[in-house]
């Protein structure tokens, strides 16, 4: 069994709104609020898309906060998500930290025939977080798809 060192209040804090933060941004994307999700990117972001997680380059890359609307958008394509939050890890130093989480995110759609299906996406974040004005948010997100499988699914 690992042991645990203690932490102060402003660390413990700190991965507390780092974690809120993250699941804020799953929320979001479900609920179809690209405004809120693109608040929690500084106006600087970078947001970089890895469509197959062992590629050299990413499949898409955005600068700035307002440049994440066509991809936020794109989740309408979609009749429901569900983004589940696993594991995630983060390395605090300051107002500045790194952090890698996984999620699931299922993806429903009809097709032309009107046939359901669901599309399983297994996604880790790797983010560089910044803290501003006493507020936690993401200065840089790399979506790593690690794979992905889609099949009929019954309503």
């Amino acid at each position: 069994m690992s042991s645990h060192t203690s932490i102060s209040p402003q660390e413990a804090a700190d991965r507390l709104a780092i974690r809120e933060l993250i699941d804020a941004y799953a929320h979001c994307a479900d609920r179809r609020d690209a405004e809120g999700q693109m608040a929690l990117f500084t106006d600087d972001t970078r947001f970089l898309v890895y469509m197959d997680a062992t590629a050299a380059e990413p499949t898409q890359e955005l600068h700035g906060r307002a440049a994440l609307a066509p991809v936020f958008d794109n989740l309408n394509s979609y009749r429901a998500t569900t983004h589940f939050n696993g594991q995630s890890t983060v390395s605090l130093a300051g107002d500045r930290a790194t952090g890698e989480s996984y999620c699931l995110a299922h993806h429903v759609s009809f097709g032309e025939d009107d046939e359901r299906t669901i599309m399983i996406a297994s996604i880790r974040y790797l983010d560089e977080f910044v803290k501003q004005g006493g507020e936690w948010y993401f200065a840089e997100r790399r979506l790593m798809v690690d794979w992905t499988e889609t099949r009929p699914c019954a309503p």
